[in-house]
This record gives structure tokens, C-alpha cells and sequence, in this order.
């Protein structure tokens, strides 16, 4: 898939897929083509080259089928300010096919969810900007889609919130939703997602799960604090890598779980006393800085 504005290439050729029922993270600096990729398949946004398909349905000519399987809880506001915020789910879940008495049980189980009940006869204008994302998700979830595209979900909301709404993610997708998430909180993205893709200028650098990336492209390491040294003991650590530091040795390993008993092992061969061991294991976030020689904020 490609997508250009003029000479701005938001999009190079991605080639993605989501399987059904996964948890999936997007991850890229601003400007990467996160939402690009998100408009066009929600069919916001014609693209210029290349397919696009929701359960083996075309975007473009099949677009009432694979708009009603979407919901999308975007970035901006898209919305009539002058309704009270119930009102405004109601003409949502219309625009699905929905009736009013249909729609309102599942309504009032989002405020309830959300925390949103106090809110409900509140326009938007009258509402904080945490309240506005939660808004901005009951708006995506009224409809009970199969799919899930929460762009920037908790952007701007407090700590014991965002917490909630992960676990409220965590409850959807163990009934079978896919969902697609682009967030600016590596940790989001480790927590939630089953795998993640890290995207940069319109280009794909890497897909995987959180773990396997961090495994493969992470720096881990082990610290170990010895009381005694002894001439030759180097020779019990053939086939590590490593930087001494006086009594300190530095081991560089991919996986410091595994390594860690074999070094002790070694050092142990060497009669030597240990006094104190540390790991330091990579998060996704050194990935991300490694593949892409800048942070997710750029």
C-alpha cells in the first residue's frame, strides 16, 4: 500500500496483516504514517497503489461491509457539540442500523464502563479532555464491532484511568475483538499487544511480538560484582562476551534468564566469591531507538 501528498511520501509499501482476534501495536515518531495507514483502511483516505482488505473484503468496493465491522476511536473529535453525549451515541449506533431502544442498554453499559454516567446530558464542549477520550472509545464500541482501531486511546488522561482502560482492552479482547493500537506509551504497547509492527517515514522496519523483538534487537546485559580476582580466571569464561571494570564484569547476552546460571556455573568453576549480580534486560523501547535513532515523541 502507498500513499503521497504532492512530493510527501506518508506511506512506501507497506505490506501488514492483522490476524483475527489479535492484539496488535503500531508503533512510530509523528509523521511515521500511523494514521494515514488507519484512514485508508477505514476508508477515509483513497490510496494510491495496493489493496486493502477486512476479512477478505475490499475497503473500496465492498466499503459498507468493512465500515460496519470497524470501530475507530481517532485522535480529533469528529462530533455535533451542540447534543448531549448520550444523544450523540444514539445517532452513532443509527448510523449502524441500530434503534435508539436497541442501542441503549449497550449505552448505558459503556457510561457505566467508561465512567461516563454522571456525563451523560454534558455536551462535549463541557467535558475534560480525559472525558473526551472516553468519549471518543464509547463512540468506537457502540456499534459492538470486530474490530477495534484506537488511535492514541490515552492521550492526556491520568494514570488511574489509562490503567482501567487497559483492562477494560485486556476484557474485549478476550471475547474475540481485534484490535489495532498506535500509542505514544511504549509500555502501552508491551502490556497490551500480542505483537506490534514499528513503522517509520511510510516504511515497516519491524514486526514481531514485544518479546521476541526485544530478544533480537534489544541490548541485555549482566553485572557481576566480584570480592577476588584470580590470574587466568578469564579462561573460565571463554564463549562470553564481556568488559571488566577492575572487580566487575560486564556480560553482554541476549537473554540474561538463561545466561545467568551458566555464568555463575563458570565463575563458580574459578573459585572465585561472588558479591552481588545484576540484569538489565532491554524494553521495547530501546528496540524502537535502535531501529529508528529517534524517540516515539520526534
Amino acid at each position: 500500500m502507498t500513499k503521497s501528498y504532492g512530493n510527501v511520501h506518508a506511506l512506501r509499501g507497506v505490506d501488514m496483516t492483522i490476524k483475527e482476534g489479535e492484539f496488535f501495536g503500531l508503533l512510530g515518531p509523528n509523521g511515521a504514517g500511523k494514521t494515514t495507514m488507519i484512514n485508508i483502511v477505514t476508508g477515509l483516505v483513497f490510496r494510491d497503489e495496493g489493496t486493502t482488505e477486512v476479512f477478505g473484503k475490499d475497503t473500496v468496493k465492498d466499503f459498507r461491509f468493512t465500515r460496519s465491522k470497524i470501530g475507530i476511536a481517532a485522535q480529533e473529535l469528529s462530533v455535533d457539540w451542540f447534543f448531549p453525549i448520550e444523544k450523540l451515541l444514539v445517532f452513532q449506533a443509527g448510523y449502524y442500523g441500530i434503534s435508539e431502544s436497541d442501542a441503549k442498554p449497550k449505552i448505558d453499559d459503556l457510561f457505566e464502563r467508561l465512567g461516563l454516567s454522571k456525563k451523560r446530558e454534558s455536551r462535549l464542549r463541557q467535558l475534560s479532555g480525559g472525558m473526551k477520550r472516553r468519549f471518543q472509545l464509547a463512540k468506537a464500541l457502540v456499534h459492538d464491532p470486530d474490530i477495534i482501531i484506537l488511535d492514541e486511546p490515552t492521550a492526556g488522561i491520568d494514570v488511574e484511568l489509562r490503567r482501567n482502560l487497559w483492562q477494560y482492552l485486556r476484557d474485549l479482547h478476550s471475547q474475540g475483538k481485534t484490535i489495532l493500537l498506535t500509542t505514544h506509551y511504549i509500555e502501552e504497547a508491551e502490556l497490551l499487544c500480542e505483537n506490534v509492527a514499528i513503522i517509520d517515514e511510510g516504511e515497516i522496519l519491524k514486526k514481531g511480538s514485544p518479546k521476541d523483538l526485544t530478544r533480537e534487537l534489544g541490548t541485555a546485559g549482566i553485572t557481576v560484582q566480584l570480592g577476588n580476582v584470580r590470574n587466568g580466571m578469564e579462561s573460565f569464561l571463554d564463549g562470553f562476551t564481556f568488559t571488566r571494570e577492575e572487580n566487575r564484569f560486564h556480560f553482554s547476552v541476549k537473554d540474561p534468564d538463561s545466561a545467568m546460571p551458566k555464568i555463575i556455573e563458570q565463575l563458580s568453576k574459578a573459585d572465585v566469591h561472588i558479591q552481588s549480580i545484576e540484569s538489565k534486560v532491554s524494553s521495547l523501547e530501546d528496540v524502537f531507538l535502535n531501529l529508528t535513532g529517534k524517540g516515539i515523541n520526534e
